[in-house]
């Protein structure tokens, strides 16, 4: 799916997900769409054709009913001449640096350029850390300020707005698409920033020869700390590679000796400007240029392949209904058995959130103490939805007991079974009513033995309305099915 196709995908999402039905698009124009999607892709189809082409049609539809949605589905998530207009300013920049300092000497110890270098060098490594902790990482770190700024002129950073989960659905649209679009975001601001780092360098030694065109500059060093020794090993160090292609040579210590400032006049600038020059181009302009083309290759690469979400559940819904399929659920509970009352209402809560297709397999409850060698009822079925994992809130959690029947439990799972934990709150409140710091202190006992084994869970009343279990299963298995598929 290419980046056209998901924008309407998920503005279509944003409407069938919203909390108010909004009469610009009903229950029965989802239907349609998802028929009419169905009837042009044909049967075998791949998730992606099914649902950019249900989106194209649902799109459609809106847009001969309200313009305001006909402009979000035709809005650009960048402005492609921000890129250029900044790459413009970073050489204008660059070009009115003061490369050499306000005098007519270039110090070889405190030139300009030198920071530049150096900047750019640390910009190399913290890529390089970043690339090698990445996979490490179990939150991305916040945007930089220019990054941010580049994003928003850009037009895809959308700052103020609530989460997807609230506001109008036009508001929605607009958080959830800057979330689902931030990998592309990231690469396109990327790519502008290595150009700008280059068009500075360029910039920068454009200015340096430009003035040594109609200036005369002079060349020598001093410190209070080192000896020309020294500064011989610093500046072979950092010009030797644009000496050994410029071919020309980095004098030896006697030589710099004669270069010491105060004390000395210095020497003609010219073969200095253009080993800096040359080293400015070696450590700036190529990195740049590089990481500018790759940033390109992949923001090419993921507006032709959009990375949209399709493990969340509302989109599992979909292919489900284009494949006549419905949400099955494996439960297991340890050491709880469910009244038929709750096992009822259960049933009602999982149909109100994946459908009537949906089913709900019900294993008999694990006795405390059993879970080491778990029955083959246990086990979940291949192409079970989501697998879960049932306790009382009530219960004490024990790893030696609970967390080796979430382990047990797990060693059962099909390949791809996300397996997630649900929590009955419903005996607890009846026991505790009006003490909600013992609820608030069960509940962080729970998560951390849940954490400690990697699942997600969700603390539900089972006794309360379906449509409030019904959430609580929709995000659980949103959630459960991301993890399993970052695996």
């Amino acid at each position: 799916m290419n980046e056209t196709a998901a924008r309407h995908v998920t503005l279509v999402r944003a409407l069938e997900t919203a909390a108010a039905s909004d009469a610009t698009w009903t229950a029965a124009d989802a239907a349609w769409a998802s028929r009419a999607a169905a009837e042009v892709v044909g049967e075998g189809a791949d998730a992606d054709r099914f649902l950019a082409r249900r989106g194209q049609l649902a799109v459609e539809r809106l847009g001969d009913r309200a313009k305001a949605f006909k402009r979000l589905a035709s809005g650009r998530n960048w402005r492609p001449w921000v890129g250029s207009v900044l790459v413009a300013l970073s050489f204008a920049l660059g070009v009115l640096m003061d490369a050499v300092g306000p005098t007519r000497y270039v110090n070889l110890l405190a030139f300009p350029l030198l920071g530049l270098i150096v900047w750019n060098l640390l910009v190399y490594l913290g890529i390089l850390v970043h690339g090698i902790t990445d996979p490490f990482r179990s939150k991305r770190p916040g945007k930089g300020l220019l990054r941010r700024a580049v994003a928003r002129l850009g037009g895809a950073l959308h700052e103020g707005i609530p989460d997807a989960g609230q506001g109008t659905p036009g508001t929605r649209f607009r958080a959830e698409w800057a979330r689902v679009s931030a990998p592309l975001t990231a690469r396109r601001v990327g790519r502008v920033l290595h150009l700008g780092a280059m068009a500075f360098a360029l910039g920068a030694i454009a200015a340096l020869y430009t003035r040594g065109l109609v200036l005369h500059f002079q060349a020598g060093w001093e410190s209070t700390f080192l000896d020309a020794s020294q500064v011989h090993q610093a500046l072979s160090l950092l010009l030797g590679p644009a000496s050994s292609l410029t071919g020309l040579p980095i004098p030896d210590a006697a030589h710099l000796e004669t270069l010491r400032l105060p004390e000395n006049q210095g020497e003609n600038a010219a073969p200095w400007i253009h080993l800096f020059a040359t080293t400015l181009v070696l450590t700036v302009v190529l990195p740049r240029a590089i990481l500018a083309l790759l940033s390109g290759f992949a923001a090419r690469h993921l507006e032709r392949h959009f990375p949209l979400p399709l493990t969340d559940s509302y989109f599992q819904g979909l292919q489900r209904s284009y494949t006549g399929q419905g949400a099955q659920l494996h439960l297991v509970p340890y050491s709880y058995e469910l009244s038929p009352a709750t096992a009822l209402q259960l049933k009602e809560a999982i149909v109100s959130a994946f459908g009537p297709r949906a089913t709900l397999n019900l294993s008999p409850p694990i006795a405390f103490g059993e879970e080491d060698t778990l029955p083959a009822s246990a086990a979940p079925c291949v192409g079970t939805t989501l697998a879960v994992a049932l306790f009382s809130l009530a219960a004490t959690p024990e790893d030696e007991n609970h967390g080796s029947f979430l382990t047990a439990l797990a060693a059962t799972l099909p390949p791809g079974t996300p397996l997630a934990a649900l929590v009955d709150e419903g005996s607890f409140l009846a026991r505790f009513a009006g003490q909600p710091e013992r609820l608030e202190e069960r509940r962080r006992t729970w998560t951390r033995l849940f954490e400690k084994h990697g699942i997600e869970p969700a603390f539900v009343n089972l006794d309360a309305a379906p449509a409030s279990v019904a959430d609580s299963l929709t995000r659980l298995i949103d959630l459960s099915a991301r993890k399993e598929a970052a695996r």
